[in-house]
């Protein structure tokens, strides 16, 4: 394990994972190098991701999406490398299976301490090239007594001396795809699934708008609530993406129908809170939480 020499605990939960902790009781488990099939674009993630009492509101490498991890920030295309992880997909085509899979390598720890982790990663394709370099910074904070804020905030610089593009799949034909950038996948086996926002109820009144913030709720072994929000005015121009029939899954796009093109030595940022909740919340309540993860120091 490598060490920061940055002041505060160091809490390491196995080899390769650092533990998040709220007030005493961990929340979250940081994988940062995962040691992951080429297929699924191996990249750090978020899983076990729990509220307060302990209900788990992640899935990582389910059956029907194995590429999918938790947590994690992930693209589908950037300069023609996938880094998503599964099929990729080809226009005219469709999902195709294609030896074109990138990776994300921890490069340095800049502060990791029982709730807060910042490093570096570099974007690699599969003979090692580089094509973006990140600075990753995630924190866990408390917010009431039944839910706290996760804070993920990413920089990607363009490392190459071309232009690079980031790309969706609806941006190559495929309507309503528009994902890329910070997702979630919600588990497997939840009850009673909703999906809630300022721009009306349900996956196809939210898929594709810049709302506010976006909620899912549902029950397993607990009720619990995720409510995503932006926390700049950058991010909240970008669209949601939001699944919820086939599996559950919530992310922020980095592009949605157009290339995003980053010149040699351009970078973005964004940053993305989600309020991890226990009980199943209704728009009034979520819009409240999401409201105080914004206005807290």
């Amino acid at each position: 394990m490598e060490h920061s020499g940055t002041t505060g605990s160091v809490v390491a939960e196995r080899p390769d994972a650092l533990a998040l902790h709220v007030d005493g009781r961990e929340v979250a488990s940081y994988v940062w190098r995962s040691r992951l099939p080429a297929s699924t674009a191996p990249r750090p993630y978020l899983h076990p991701v729990r509220t307060l009492a302990g209900t788990v509101v992640t899935d990582a490498r389910p059956h029907s999406h194995t590429h999918q991890l938790g947590i994690s920030i992930a693209a589908p295309d950037i300069g023609g490398r996938n880094f998503w992880g599964g099929r990729t997909f080809v226009p005219g085509h469709g999902p195709a299976w294609l030896d074109d899979h990138g990776a994300q390598q921890h490069r340095r720890w800049l502060r990791h301490t029982e709730s807060e982790l910042a490093h570096t990663l570099n974007w690699v394709d599969r003979d090692g090239a580089e094509l973006l370099y990140e600075r990753r910074e995630i924190a866990c904070h408390p917010l009431s007594s039944g839910a706290w804020t996760l804070s993920v905030r990413t920089k990607l610089a363009n490392a190459t001396d071309s232009p690079l593009q980031i790309r969706s799949p609806a941006a190559l034909g495929r309507v309503g795809a528009g994902y890329g950038g910070f997702f979630w996948r919600g588990p497997s086996r939840s009850e009673r699934v909703r999906v809630l926002s300022p721009a009306g109820d349900g996956e196809r009144a939210v898929n594709g708008t810049t709302a506010e913030w976006v909620a899912v709720s549902g029950a397993g072994q607990g009720e619990w609530t995720l409510v995503f929000a932006p926390a700049d005015a950058v991010t909240a121009a970008d669209r949601w993406f939001v699944r919820s029939r086939d599996y559950l899954g919530v992310g922020s796009s980095l592009t949605w129908d157009r290339p995003l093109v980053l010149e040699p030595g351009g970078s973005i940022v964004r940053h993305i809170l989600a309020v991890v909740a226990d009980g199943t919340l209704d728009s009034e309540a979520a819009g409240a939480l999401a409201a105080a993860a914004r206005s807290a120091p």
